[in-house]
């Protein structure tokens, strides 16, 4: 089998790596080299510390791919060879995730807030926001691997714009109802290509083999 070299894949808030396991079998059946670090680590700074860790292991740049809140984390990078924003922020110098979201962000309207500080997806919720284009199955596995949230990830500005430097592609997911499609629209034109998904807001799972196969072409 073809080795089609290493890629890093970088869940949203809420989520975490199991998430991405069909799309990890489909690029590990297709000769990747697949590593999902896990974020929750306190800050935007400490999401991408534990990712450039990861990145510094591949034994060459990787493909990096970002999934919503991802997008983020993964823009603060060094040596990577390509960006993939998937439903993704691609924040410039001085923004966040929160600042580009905004206060009316499709998501907002299904989180929780609790005493603690914390937040979480409302379960009854999650179909509609992240995976209206799942099977059932699909969606009631992923919703139970949901996480609580800790405060301050999302409006963390990254340390540098690693998409002015390195190759960029964007996938704009058509029928998204957590990040608008509108405001997806506007930030691929920061990337270098663009793509568009007929997908909700997490394609790699009702769409796991066409993302693959993407990533690979990438």
């Amino acid at each position: 089998m073809k080795r089609t070299g290493t890629v890093v894949l970088v869940h949203g808030l809420w989520h975490q790596p199991a998430h991405f396991e069909l799309l990890t079998e489909e690029l590990r059946a297709r000769g990747a080299s697949v590593r999902v670090p896990r974020l929750h680590r306190g800050s935007l700074a400490a999401d991408t510390s534990a990712v450039q860790e990861a990145v510094d292991e591949c034994p060459t740049p990787p493909l990096v791919l970002g999934h919503s809140y991802g997008g983020s984390v993964i823009t603060g990078l060094e040596r990577i060879r390509h960006l993939v924003y998937v439903a993704a922020f691609v924040p410039a110098a001085g923004e966040s995730g929160a600042l580009l979201g905004g206060p009316d962000a499709p998501v907002n309207e299904a989180v929780r807030r609790h005493n603690d500080g914390t937040t979480s997806i409302r379960p009854e919720r999650a179909r509609e926001v992240f995976y209206a284009d799942c099977t059932e199955a699909e969606s009631r596995r992923a919703t139970s691997l949901l996480v609580p949230q800790q405060p301050g990830h999302g409006r963390g500005i990254p340390e540098r714009a690693a998409w002015e430097e390195i190759k960029s592609t964007y996938l704009r997911c058509e029928q998204d109802r957590a990040l608008s499609p509108a405001l997806q629209e506007r930030m691929a034109r920061r990337c270098t290509n663009a793509l568009n998904l007929d997908a909700s807001h997490s394609p790699f799972i009702s769409r796991a083999s066409q993302l693959a196969g993407l990533i690979v072409d990438l």
